[in-house]
């Protein structure tokens, strides 16, 4: 069982928990801010996997798409506490403390281990979950002066995260595809990071791919599950997250239609196929 705990009147902040392995991908407008309380988060980027555990905090700048995988430890559920840093709070810190000098904008995450102020600064918002009028303007902007204290004390390289206010641009449509087609994300949203609308990405992609976007997704994405459960020997159960797949159902079911068996019948690394279903 999942859930999330929220206030609308201070809906920058929410606890999720969960009691069995669950996930998906997300792409925000706003940097956003995880403190692992228990359990494990999973990050998986294009090119790599970040794995945080109780204690640590993550940040995930905005416009990143990721797979976030979360995972109850020992008995006990996954819990969290999001936050979320406005755009326009953070826009308006910046422009009256610069960055720190030759600090380039960058993709990825940043990854905080365990640390008083941090501890402090999530005990402090906790009680906002009980608010019952809305979270004052002037206050919201003395929190995130604070997260971005501390985040900047943490680490002297966070501004080329945290000042880093580019839209997405139009890009090379190609290499942003190869590079992020595992994430299960919406074609508008695709369009948005590349740059494009809806319909000018799907004109750009059917010449680029000769195949519409949902079936050079599908195909893409079952080819390294095939890798992953033949040439690394993982499970079924281990990567359907990780490979773009809402459920363990879908993606057997797309598994057996792409191969003509399922992906629990594959041979040992380097071995023949196993043979279609007849």
């Amino acid at each position: 069982m999942t859930s999330k705990q929220i206030n609308p009147y201070a809906n920058l902040l929410a606890v999720c928990r969960g009691d069995q392995r669950y996930g998906g991908e997300k792409t925000y407008h706003d940097h956003v801010l995880v403190h692992v309380r228990a359990g494990e988060l999973r990050v998986v980027l294009a090119d790599r996997t970040h794995h945080c555990g109780a204690g640590d905090t993550v940040l995930l700048p905005r416009n990143q798409p990721a797979t976030l995988i979360k995972y109850p430890q020992a008995g006990a559920p996954y819990q969290a506490v999001v936050l979320t840093l406005p755009t326009a709070q953070v826009r308006a810190y910046y422009a009256g403390h610069a960055p720190a000098p030759a600090q380039r904008a960058t993709t990825g995450l940043l990854v905080f281990a365990q640390h008083p102020l941090l501890q402090s600064l999530f005990a402090s918002l906790l009680p906002y979950l009980e608010l019952e009028h809305r979270l004052p303007e002037a206050l919201l902007a003395l929190k995130t002066t604070e997260v971005l204290e501390v985040l900047r004390t943490l680490d002297p390289h966070s501004d080329g995260v945290l000042a880093d206010f580019a839209e997405p641009g139009k890009l090379n449509l190609v290499a942003f595809m190869e590079a992020n087609y595992r994430f299960n994300l919406p074609l508008a949203t695709f369009s948005r990071l590349t740059g494009r609308s809806l319909t000018t990405f799907k004109r750009d992609f059917k010449k680029a791919f000769q195949l519409s976007p949902q079936r050079w997704l599908t195909q893409k994405r079952l080819a390294l599950a095939h890798y992953q459960l033949a040439e690394k020997s993982r499970k079924p159960v281990e990567l359907y997250l990780e490979v773009g797949f809402e459920n363990l159902a879908h993606f057997s079911h797309a598994f057996k239609k792409q191969f003509g068996y399922p992906p629990t019948f594959l041979p040992a690394p380097g071995g023949a196929h196993p043979p279609a279903a007849g």
